[in-house]
């Protein structure tokens, strides 16, 4: 067994990497700002701290889109750099296990194998593991039982619903709705109501504080650019506006797993029924999804205490217990 190894969770919004040194799990911002097209001005959470304050010349982007690789060079700038900040400046001979969306193609699929290979950092073996299947070990999930499962990682950009059983994937849907869909819904429905215009930091801060203020009944209070005048405004917005607009959005989602579930085989969709959904990903403690979820379905839905890191979770067990390492997989016709 190597002594070094990485578990590498690619999200659109963040990056998540296991390391097997320290037995823990990294989490920084997915992005990277490029200064004058060429040079590297920040990455990680320094880009995300700079997001829609720079000047013209400061380009700041997430290298993924809809959970596969759009911007493969800054890609593989970001995992570099990252790689140097987990083993503290020098960079070491290292296996890597890297988490891939199931409904992409293979050509997507060896794009992730190909950034690792092509960060120069010094990758030994490039093992795929499929996200779901990730994911089910990260929720603690045996996931090699003939057991059906249903998981649901709701991400940045898309929502992966998929069924589990013997260590594979029976049927699986990438969706595209996610957190950022939930975010523009905010921007455009208090644009609409309040003429006023905010930035998608501020319509995120207002999604994740919600079930908060909710129990304040207290509405969320919010600066942005009013339409009519042009100056910069404070309002209060009610909490009502806001579930409302992400509801839409919730339904989506929902009517996706219904799809699913319509092609679930009846031995696995019994087993979904008495196990119930799992819900994980950064999106998914968003108010009321849960409740709605399982209203929609009329499963019981098990929310995952670790969303964010679940699939990193997974990889962990994957390197570490010799019973996981078979769902692991190398992609052939790649250069060793």
């Amino acid at each position: 067994m190597a002594n070094n190894a990485f578990g590498i969770d690619l999200g659109t919004s963040n990056i998540k990497i296991y390391n097997r040194a320290d037995d823990n799990v990294f989490v920084e911002k997915n992005m990277i700002a490029i200064e004058n097209k060429r040079t590297l001005f920040a990455y990680g959470n320094s880009a995300f701290d700079m997001y829609e304050k720079t000047p013209g010349n400061i380009h700041i982007t997430y290298p993924l889109s809809n959970g596969v690789i759009a911007d493969i060079q800054n890609m593989e700038t970001l995992i570099k750099y990252f790689m140097i900040d987990l083993m503290k400046g020098g960079l070491r001979p290292a296996d890597y296990y890297i988490a891939v969306p199931w409904d992409v193609t293979e050509v997507e699929k060896r794009a992730f194998k190909d950034l690792v290979k092509e960060s120069n950092v010094k990758a030994k073996k490039v093992m795929v593991v499929d996200k779901a299947v990730a994911d089910g070990l990260g929720l603690g999930i045996d996931v090699k039982n003939s057991q059906g499962v249903l998981v649901v990682n709701v991400g940045f950009d898309t929502t992966e619903i998929s069924i589990l059983s013997l260590g594979g994937i029976v049927l699986s849907k990438l969706v595209k709705v996610g957190g950022r869909k939930f975010d523009e819904a905010v921007k455009a429905a208090v644009r609409r109501e309040y003429s006023l215009i905010i930035g998608g930091k501020t319509a995120e801060n207002v999604k994740i504080a919600l079930s908060e203020l909710e129990a304040q009944k207290c509405g969320a209070v919010v600066y942005g650019r009013d339409i009519v005048t042009g100056l910069p405004v404070e309002r209060e917005i009610p909490t009502s506006l806001v579930n409302e607009c992400l509801t839409e959005h919730f339904n989506t989602i929902i009517d996706n797993i219904k799809v699913i579930l319509e092609r679930t085989p009846p031995e696995l969709a019994a087993d979904i029924y008495r196990h119930g959904v799992y819900l994980t990903g950064g999106a998914s403690q968003v108010n009321n999804l849960a409740q709605l979820m399982s209203r929609g379905t009329g499963l019981k839905v098990n929310l995952s205490e670790h969303p964010i890191e679940s699939v990193a979770l997974g990889l962990a067990k994957i390197i570490n217990e010799d019973n996981y390492k078979s769902v692991a997989y190398a992609i052939e016709g790649m250069s060793k």
